[in-house]
């Protein structure tokens, strides 16, 4: 391949992924690349890569397959960096990161690129955690074993995915509630948890605690009645936000701003909004 200094090795390359690798080599060479990539290393660039994972996903809420595409090309520029870095530091380069995953995905597919078979989607997922544990049992040799049926879990998801993934791998082992009802009541039940730590002293550390558990169940909930939490909170969040500025935008016309009214005009402009959103 052209040098990373060769223009033509990133204005003309054969190949976009080898373009893209060559830009990266480029902005991270110590004679003359940029600066500011230089300066950065896994940890002050994680927040960037987790961002940008939240700016697919929003692409993919609003259907936006235009911005999509350039939510995904940030996304990948994001696994080319830190491929570089562990390259630069000896750990591995991008070739191998992408062999990983390709054998990975061979390996965890035998009904596709071998002689199994599954009778469904149901099955095959069966089949999927059972290539996972055995993945897992192979790399974790040597060390004490885990043989949870939580074991795994990466402790570095968002906590809400974490929370999600805990009681999904629980329910496969028949400890689950038969419906949305009991979770519902469960549900109710740590709300009031939290109006008698409310009531009482109202001290922080418990607090914590019960909320922690008004949160959980409400994944709990969400997953019992196959709602992905990501994406009802994104909208929940999405709707609060026009909501709010629809707001302000009726308090301005008024001739108010929208921090100067009371609480009970605020919320009166909430109900004018909400059904007008209706």
């Amino acid at each position: 391949m052209a040098s990373s200094k060769d223009p033509a090795a990133l204005e003309h390359p054969a190949d976009s992924i080898e373009r893209l690798l060559a830009i990266m080599a480029r902005l991270r060479d110590p004679q003359g690349g940029c600066p500011w990539d230089l300066e950065q290393d896994f940890d002050s660039i994680l927040a960037y890569t987790i961002e940008e994972a939240y700016e697919v996903a929003d692409a993919i809420d609003r259907k936006d397959y235009s911005d999509l595409r350039g939510e995904l090309g940030d996304l990948l520029l994001q696994v080319v960096f830190h491929a570089r870095m562990a390259e630069e530091a000896g750990h591995f380069d991008f070739r191998q990161v992408a062999q990983s995953i390709s054998d990975k995905m061979v390996r965890r597919h035998p009904h596709v690129f071998g002689d199994e078979h599954h009778a469904d989607a149901d099955a095959q997922t069966v089949a999927w955690e059972q290539i996972k544990q055995a993945e897992r049992a192979e790399r974790d040799s040597g060390a004490a074993p885990d043989d949870s049926a939580l074991a795994g879990i990466a402790r570095g998801l968002p906590e809400w995915q974490r929370a999600a993934k805990l009681l999904g791998r629980a329910a496969r082992t028949g400890f689950d509630w038969p419906d949305a009802e009991p979770v519902l009541a469960k549900l109710a039940e740590e709300l009031d948890e939290v109006r008698a730590v409310l009531a009482d002293d109202g001290d922080p550390e418990r607090l914590t605690d019960e909320v922690g558990d008004v949160l959980f169940v409400a994944i709990n909930l969400a997953r019992r009645t196959g709602v992905d939490p990501s994406r009802a909170l994104r909208q929940a969040n999405a709707k609060f936000e026009r909501r709010f500025r629809a707001m302000e935008r009726l308090a301005d016309a008024a001739g108010s701003a929208f921090d100067e009214l009371d609480l009970a005009a605020q919320e009166a402009l909430w109900q004018q909004v909400k059904a007008a959103a209706q």
